[in-house]
C-alpha cells in the first residue's frame, strides 16, 4: 500500500492519500482525542504526539499538528497507523456510531437554503476537499449563510479569505438574497 501525502494552505495540516475510499458519504472531524473515540484510526492518530484533530474526507485524512512539532518526527507514525488501519480491513468507524438522519429544512427560505446547499455541494465542497478540508452549512438568516470550516481549513490562515472572497462571492452572484457569509465555530 502506497499513502501519498500533500501539503495544504494550512502549515499545521497534512492530507493523507490511501488510495482508498475513507468515507463513503459525509465527513468526519475529531478536534479532540474525546470525540476520537468513535474512530480507532481517529483514536490511535491522536496518540502521537503532537497530533492536535484528525479530519476524514472521501478520499483522504487531514492531520493537523500541534505548533513547534516538526512533520518530519511525526509522518512515519501516521503513515504506519494509517496503513495498518487499511490492511487491517477494518471500518474507519465505528458503524454503530453513524447517523444517516438529516433534519429536512421546510422553513420559508427552503428553497434559497436548498440552492445554497446545492453551490456548496457542487462548487466550493470539491475545491475545499482538494486542500484537504470540507465546509458544511450551519444556517440561513436574514440574507446572512453560516459556515463552518473543518479538516485543513480549520485555522488555515487564508479561511476568512475563502469565505469572504471566494465562498460569499460565489453566493451572492447565483443567489441574491445571500448578504453575507460568517464563520461558525463548533
Amino acid at each position: 500500500m502506497f499513502i501519498q501525502t500533500e501539503h495544504t494552505p494550512n502549515p499545521a495540516t497534512m492530507k493523507f492519500l490511501p488510495g482508498d475510499t475513507v468515507m463513503e458519504t459525509g465527513t468526519a472531524d475529531f478536534p479532540t482525542l474525546e470525540t476520537a473515540k468513535k474512530s480507532s484510526l481517529a483514536s490511535r492518530l491522536f496518540q502521537i504526539t503532537g497530533v492536535t484533530r484528525i479530519f476524514y474526507g472521501h478520499d483522504f485524512i487531514s492531520v493537523t499538528k500541534a505548533d513547534g512539532v516538526e512533520w518530519s518526527h511525526i509522518k512515519p507514525a501516521i503513515l504506519g497507523a494509517i496503513m495498518e488501519q487499511f490492511q487491517s480491513g477494518q471500518p474507519i468507524i465505528d458503524p454503530s456510531t453513524m447517523s444517516s438522519c438529516e433534519k429536512e429544512d421546510d422553513t420559508p427560505d427552503s428553497k434559497i437554503v436548498g440552492q445554497i446547499k446545492e453551490l456548496l455541494d457542487t462548487r466550493v465542497r470539491p475545491a475545499v476537499a482538494q486542500d484537504g478540508g470540507d465546509i458544511t452549512f450551519h444556517g440561513f438568516e436574514k440574507g446572512v449563510v453560516y459556515l463552518h470550516m473543518q479538516g485543513a481549513c480549520a485555522g488555515c490562515p487564508s479561511s476568512t479569505i475563502t469565505l469572504k472572497m471566494g465562498i460569499e462571492n460565489l453566493l451572492r452572484h447565483f443567489i441574491p438574497e445571500v448578504v453575507e457569509v460568517r464563520p461558525v465555530v463548533a
